[in-house]
């Protein structure tokens, strides 16, 4: 259920780069990066080690987009809160 729930976020996500408010290149180049890292994490779930740069690249971002993009921000910590549920 909780990949359930992180693939439609990352749809969220996705569905937000490319039709919310304007994202400068190096933003939306960041947030590809992270929907396509948890991407990766899903695909290999069985056979990847904890690593703790995934949810500090999606905490850095919460920050980063909090003001800003509010939208992507409560996306992002969603994102956040389901791969905590998910041990990652």
């Amino acid at each position: 259920m909780p990949e359930h729930d992180l693939q439609s976020q990352l749809a969220e996500l996705r569905s937000q780069l490319a039709h919310d408010a304007p994202l400068s290149e190096e933003e939306r180049a960041s947030l590809q990066a992270i929907a396509h890292d948890i991407e990766l994490r899903l695909a290999n779930e069985g056979m990847v080690e904890q690593n703790d740069s995934l949810v500090d690249g999606v905490n850095l971002a919460v920050e980063r987009f909090e003001v800003s993009h509010p939208n992507t921000a409560m996306t992002l910590r969603n994102i956040m809160q389901t791969l905590a549920n998910m041990g990652i």
